[in-house]
C-alpha cells in the first residue's frame, strides 16, 4: 500500500486578462457566466476589453468583502496567487479604485438579489416551526468615509455643540436561521431604527 496519496481536482480558470477573476471556491459558487450575464443586464460589460475587465473588478470587489482587513494591493495579491505561472498585470491601487468607480454598485446589487434566497428544506433542523420558516433580523452599524458626498445621507453623531466621529451606515439582514442564508439585506443612515 502506498503510503503518500495524491488527490487532484481540475477547476476551470479564465485565460487571459479574465484570469484575476479567479478566486478558487468563489468562482464554483458564483461562476464565469453569473456574474458576464448581470453585467450585460445592468449594462456594465466594458465596451473595450480592458486590463481590468469588469468580471475582474466584481471579484475584485467580492474578495475586497470577504477579506475586510486586506488593503487592495493584499487583496488583489491572494486573488492572483495562484496564477503564479501567468503574466499579470499588477493594476495600481488608484486603477483599481478607478474600475471600481467605472463599474458601479449595479452589478453587485443584481448578484445579491440573484443569489439571495431560503435554502433551508422542510424537514431541516431549525429551518420551520409549524410550518413556517423561521427567519431573524439582524442590524449593525459601519464606519463610512468622512466626506461630504457622504455625510448628507449618513450624517455625524451630533453631542450637545458639534458633531464628532464618522459617520454610521446601518445595515439591516434578514436571515434563515436553520442555514443562515442571507434573504434580504437595506442599507440605510444610523439615525432610523431597525423597524423604520
Amino acid at each position: 500500500m502506498q503510503e503518500k496519496s495524491v488527490i487532484t481536482r481540475s477547476i476551470e480558470v479564465a485565460g487571459g486578462v479574465h484570469a484575476p477573476g479567479h478566486l478558487g471556491e468563489l468562482t464554483q459558487i458564483i461562476d464565469f457566466d453569473l456574474v458576464d450575464a448581470v453585467l450585460e443586464e445592468t449594462g456594465t460589460r466594458e465596451k473595450r476589453l480592458r486590463l481590468l475587465p469588469s468580471r475582474v473588478v466584481v471579484y475584485f470587489v467580492l474578495a475586497l468583502a470577504l477579506l475586510d482587513r486586506c488593503s487592495y494591493r493584499a487583496t488583489w495579491g491572494k486573488l492572483t496567487a495562484a496564477l503564479a505561472g501567468l503574466c499579470l498585470t499588477r493594476p495600481s491601487i488608484s486603477s483599481l479604485s478607478r474600475a471600481r468607480r467605472r463599474v458601479g454598485v449595479a452589478p453587485l446589487r443584481r448578484l445579491f438579489e440573484t443569489l439571495a434566497g431560503a435554502v433551508g428544506l422542510l424537514g431541516q433542523p431549525g429551518v420551520f416551526y409549524r410550518g413556517l420558516r423561521t427567519v431573524a433580523i439582524d442590524g449593525t452599524h459601519l464606519h463610512v468615509p468622512d466626506e461630504e458626498r457622504v455625510t448628507w445621507r449618513y450624517p455625524k453623531r451630533v453631542g450637545d455643540k458639534l458633531e464628532f466621529g464618522y459617520p454610521l451606515l446601518r445595515l439591516l439582514v434578514v436571515i434563515e436561521c436553520g442555514t443562515r442564508a442571507l434573504l434580504a439585506a437595506a442599507f440605510g443612515p444610523e439615525t432610523e431604527g431597525e423597524l423604520a
